[in-house]
């Protein structure tokens, strides 16, 4: 049985193209293979960036109220097919459908945001800035802009890029990853539904020549990205290389702080979630317990029974798992040959979800919760992203120690703290070397209307997504000055 190829969407028109080699996208519930995306090149990228091009002119004089109008349906349609999108993103992705609720909840918001456009492009007026001469401020759209989108999340990061992109005025190319295609297929089908004019957002599919296509393309003004760090510094570096603005979010080895004085349950609780949740695969996981002082014997024990109770299975059926599957075989293995180095380096594995059987759905790519103990920052474990369901433990003897080890980390996307003390709690919160930073709050993911602030290597880059800083990375800004002379003023070339 032939598998159904993952279409492109350029200049308006849906198409499959032909002769193009492709990549599988899995189930990875169960490991079946589900479609065939693209793998499409130069070709493809040239001819939606020349849709996008095309499309600039005319969308860019739409009145943002109207631009906003059409974000306002999409709203409507995203809503009203809120459960099928997100049973999409379940069956590409393996997130439960919970966590799949969630993730696309947060696009919407960013919908929401783009809807307020028309306000967010205020600017700025001074009226005599000099005797009889004004100056005003005003937001103008780029052009084409790029989004190239990771796998973890499948709806959330293509919205956080091209709604406000294009309320703002500008045309958009998205790349979505070829392992998680079908969700972004569908976003952009209830966006044309919205009534948004042709060849203003375009879909294409593919692997490295089409992103290097994007970050070398003349046309092209500015890229969007969201994925690995080396994957990030490579993105910025080519893309600012050929003159192009680039917003680059990388990696991250979130720490999370327990003083000894931190409410166990409700700890144990936001950590689970924040180690497990998505199981591990989000660059905002707190990836890393630092236990101060006391903190590892109260917090542990409850711990471990927490991570010992998640059931993992696949999150394609009405019986729904507390975990499901990561995304790939390939990335189930990494994740376990990390927690196999720990284990060689001297760490203790004290709740092991290698093992992890899942008698209904064999064929799925399965890691269980998995929780390390003893780790030390010389060990792989502790300096790579593992992005999968694993904590590090690493104790620490005061809040000094466990500050000092958070900043010694080359990322910089998150820290959290929990602790029932203000003044441990403002410490953290000052010196901390991270750019979301949680008290009592294991994921400190801001919402639409603030910037994702990754610091250090999980960021490349000025303006970050998200937010006031969003709407000025997608436009620019003109400075008129202005000066009406009165009757006869300034004529010195009639006398």
């Amino acid at each position: 049985m032939s598998l159904p190829l993952v279409p492109n969407f350029i200049a308006g028109e849906w198409s499959r193209p032909a002769g193009l080699s492709t990549t599988p996208v899995f189930n990875p519930s169960t490991g079946d293979v589900i479609a065939e995306c693209p793998a499409g090149g130069v070709a493809e990228v040239n001819a939606a960036v020349a849709a996008a091009q095309a499309a600039f002119p005319e969308w860019r004089e739409t009145p943002a109220v109207e631009r906003a109008r059409v974000f306002f349906r999409y709203r409507h349609l995203v809503e009203q097919n809120f459960d099928a999108l997100c049973q999409t993103v379940s069956r590409e992705h393996g997130k439960t459908l919970a966590e799949a609720r969630g993730s696309v909840y947060r696009g919407l918001e960013n919908i929401e945001y783009a809807c307020g456009v028309p306000t967010l492009l205020f600017g700025d007026t001074l009226e005599n800035l000099a005797r009889g001469v004004d100056c005003e401020t005003i937001l103008q759209p780029l052009g084409v802009c790029a989004g190239i989108t990771p796998f973890n999340f499948p709806a959330m990061v293509p919205l956080w890029m091209f709604p406000l992109a294009i309320a703002c005025g500008n045309t958009f190319v998205l790349k979505p990853s070829e392992k998680v295609p079908l969700t972004a297929v569908r976003l952009v089908e209830l966006l044309e539904k919205a009534g948004l004019p042709k060849g203003v957002l375009n879909l294409v599919h593919g692997g490295r020549p089409a992103v290097d296509t994007l970050l070398t393309h003349p046309l092209v003004r500015a890229v969007s990205f969201v994925g690995s760090t080396p994957i990030a510094k490579y993105i910025y570096e080519t893309g600012t290389r050929h003159g192009k603005r680039v917003q680059a979010n990388g990696g991250a080895k979130n720490y999370i702080v327990i003083m000894p004085d931190a409410d166990v349950p409700k700890t144990v609780e936001a950590l689970s979630t924040a180690a497990f949740g998505c199981a591990g695969e989000r660059c905002m996981a707190g990836s890393t317990a630092l236990t101060v002082g006391a903190a590892a014997e109260r917090l542990l024990p409850s711990l471990v029974a927490a991570a010992r109770a998640i059931k993992v299975g696949p999150t394609d059926r009405a019986a729904q798992p507390d975990m499901g599957p990561v995304i790939t075989a390939p990335h189930r293995d990494r994740v376990l040959s990390l927690v196999a180095s720990g284990e060689q380096e001297g760490a203790k594995v004290i709740c092991d979800g290698r093992g992890v059987k899942v008698a209904d759905a064999p064929g799925g790519f399965y890691v269980g919760a998995t929780i390390v103990d003893h780790v030390a920052q010389t060990m792989t474990l502790a300096r790579e992203e593992v992005f999968g369901p694993v904590l590090n433990v690493m104790r620490m003897d005061d809040l000094d120690r466990a500050i000092e080890q958070t900043n010694r980390s080359a990322f910089g996307n998150g820290a959290a703290i929990f602790t029932n003390s203000g003044r441990a709690a403002r410490e953290f919160k000052h010196r901390v070397k991270a750019g979301m930073v949680g008290i009592n709050v294991g994921v400190p993911a801001t919402m639409a209307m603030f910037p994702f602030t990754g610091w250090d290597d999980s960021f490349y880059g000025d303006l970050h997504i998200q937010g006031k800083e969003a709407v000025q990375f997608y436009t620019q800004q003109k400075v008129t000055t202005s000066r009406w002379f009165a009757s006869g003023e300034g004529d010195v070339w009639r006398k």
